[in-house]
């Protein structure tokens, strides 16, 4: 990962590697290497021996060519980077280093919308200078090659969904290290993948498994394969409601009730997995199908706008987002939120630096003071992840009895 020199040699090992549908690991391990020896040749941060070329073109059914290419750069004030999608010229960029490879990360407002460039909190590396095929993008930095490298190396990439993640990407900052994380949010389902798919290093998530009784474990095993779980919090999950709950809205099942105007989370969130454990405990056996048309919220903040402006009577999230958007909530949950951190990132400086703020002193008394949040044992490791099956789907409610507040702690 250096400033553009007069000629690259590109990898398109990656690029192939995904068109066949084929997982890192598995590659790795059918031509004898780590996956991260397998992703910094992927990245460009290190070229095989021939061997090792024809191995990897034998086990991609391809010509070594196809894998590797040498092209001439754009000129010697550029870095090449990838990104996850495509940006326009003159898009502002944050640059990170995942898996040996150089990313830009678009700094606009979510989706790539919003008016004008969005994230001016966020201090920019570059701007984008032009774009290629499978998200090769060409940036001009900001400031001196060298130290844009330099700090792409000390940056991190969280994803999730909890407003408390500000907070605690804040605190991070204050750590000794230089160290940087860049937060994007996301659902915690689509967070995971984000991660899987190395978009990001580290995701904050709540994924209730009602299967098996515990909470992101099963969801990261399933995902990641082997990863460590970090304890951020417990907080309170449970119904968002109208000020002074001028419907009388008891519990879940009242949600069915003639009138009443329910916002729901996407597909993939954590509250949508909790609210459709509670829908059917109290009796709805299809809760999705009940919800398809309900209007649908992307973060607990805008699942409290939307009850709070008269738009709805109830949404599922936390109480932080009631008490910040001055709604009545009805608890009916305490559930985990954890850091999931693949292993081949555990000891990037932004993810020891998010770890460190966790634990301090001065993080758990800010976020006890937000009200609703349980930090103590912020930090520290709860759980180690291996590959596993995917979740099913949540049992029939005849299995057993289990109640919503049975949730599993280590």
């Amino acid at each position: 990962m250096t400033a553009a020199p007069t000629t690259t040699l590109e990898s398109r090992v990656r690029e192939r590697r995904e068109a066949l549908g084929l997982r890192a690991s598995d590659v790795a391990r059918q031509v004898g290497i780590s996956r991260q020896a397998l992703h910094r040749i992927e990245g460009g941060a290190s070229m095989p021996g021939t061997l090792l070329a024809f191995t990897l073109a034998r086990a991609l059914n391809c010509r070594v060519d196809d894998l590797f290419t040498l092209n001439p750069t754009p000129g010697s004030d550029l870095l090449e980077a990838h990104s996850d999608g495509d940006l326009p010229t003159g898009t502002r960029v944050v640059l990170c280093e995942l898996n040996g490879r150089l990313r830009a990360v678009d700094l606009r407002g979510p989706g790539g919308s919003g008016a004008g460039q969005g994230r001016f909190h966020v201090p920019a590396d570059g701007t984008i200078q032009g774009s290629g095929p499978a998200g090769r993008v060409t940036v001009r930095p900001l400031r001196p090659a060298p130290d844009a490298l330099t700090l792409a190396r000390q940056t991190a990439v969280l994803v999730g969904c909890d407003p408390a993640l500000d907070l605690l990407v804040t605190h991070a900052a204050r750590q000794p290290g230089g160290a940087r994380v860049i937060l994007h949010a996301r659902s915690s389902l689509t967070a995971l993948r984000s991660v899987a798919r190395g978009e990001a290093h580290a995701a904050g998530i709540h994924l209730w498994d009602a299967q098996s009784g515990t909470s992101n474990l099963p969801f990261t095993q399933a995902e990641l394969g082997a990863a460590q779980l970090f304890t951020l919090w417990t907080w309170e999950q449970g119904l968002l409601l109208a000020p002074g709950n001028p419907l009388n809205l008891r519990g879940p099942a009242d949600l069915t009730r003639a009138g009443v105007r329910l916002v729901t989370r996407e597909s993939g969130a954590g509250s949508r997995l909790l609210l459709n454990d509670w829908l059917r405990r109290a009796g709805l056996p299809d809760p999705d199908g009940w919800q398809a048309g309900a209007p649908t919220a992307h973060s607990p903040l805008e699942a409290a706008a939307l009850v709070a402006s008269g738009h709805a009577d109830a949404a599922p999230g936390p109480r932080s987002a009631a008490q910040a958007a001055g709604l009545d909530f009805m608890p009916l949950q305490q559930e985990r939120f954890d850091l999931a951190v693949p292993d081949e990132h555990a000891g990037h400086p932004g993810i020891l630096a998010l770890l460190a703020a966790a634990r301090s002193d001065a993080f758990r008394a800010d976020l006890s003071a937000m009200g609703g949040y349980d930090p103590a044992q912020s930090g520290e490791v709860w759980q180690r992840s291996q590959p596993g099956p995917a979740p099913t789907d949540p049992p029939d409610p005849l299995k057993g009895p289990h109640s919503p507040n049975d949730e599993a702690h280590a």
